[in-house]
């Protein structure tokens, strides 16, 4: 399955002292493990960089423009990297009007727009709520891919069993 990541999750990651970053780094490492992949789309990568240049007072990180680059350059080794199409925007358009987008909300809507575009059903976010007006896609919080999954006991078959006989 692949996941569109959400910057949030990008921003955790950046920052090992957050709260925040082991769930997000356990989230990541469970859906990797059982073979999933995470990708990233350009507007994660524009939404990062303004967050991450932004000073830390006004809800930003504070990094310098080198210390984005580098972050920017990490997040793009380590996840596939979708780019835009032209069609995005056509489907973006046609979501904000079904769907009476306003305001900040935009920007999400062009994440979802951009997830329709290429086949993505998945998305991993600590914004749940941002993303619930839109059918078609599955919406995961890291706490919930960090939880550890119970043990599944073996399964024990008998010999007759392994052969296709009935006991």
């Amino acid at each position: 399955m692949l996941y569109l990541a959400d910057t949030n999750i990008f921003l955790r990651l950046a920052e090992p002292n957050h709260p925040m970053h082991a769930e997000t780094r356990s989230a990541i490492n469970a859906l990797t493990a059982k073979g999933d992949s995470v990708c990233v789309v350009p507007q994660n990568v524009i939404e990062f960089w303004n967050v991450a240049t932004r000073p830390a007072d006004k809800n930003g990180l504070g990094y310098t423009r080198q210390q984005t680059q580098i972050e920017v350059e990490k997040i793009e080794g380590l996840f596939q990297l979708i780019l835009d199409a032209p069609a995005i925007y056509a489907e973006w358009k046609r979501l904000v009007i079904a769907h009476a987008v306003e305001g900040k909300q935009v920007h999400d809507t062009r994440i979802v727009a951009a997830m329709n575009v290429h086949g993505i059903t998945h998305l991993l976010t600590y914004n749940k709520n941002d993303f619930s007006r839109f059918t078609g896609i599955f919406v995961a919080s890291p706490s919930e891919l960090a939880k550890p999954q119970p043990a599944q006991p073996p399964v024990v078959t008998t010999k007759n069993e392994e052969e296709g006989q009935e006991t």
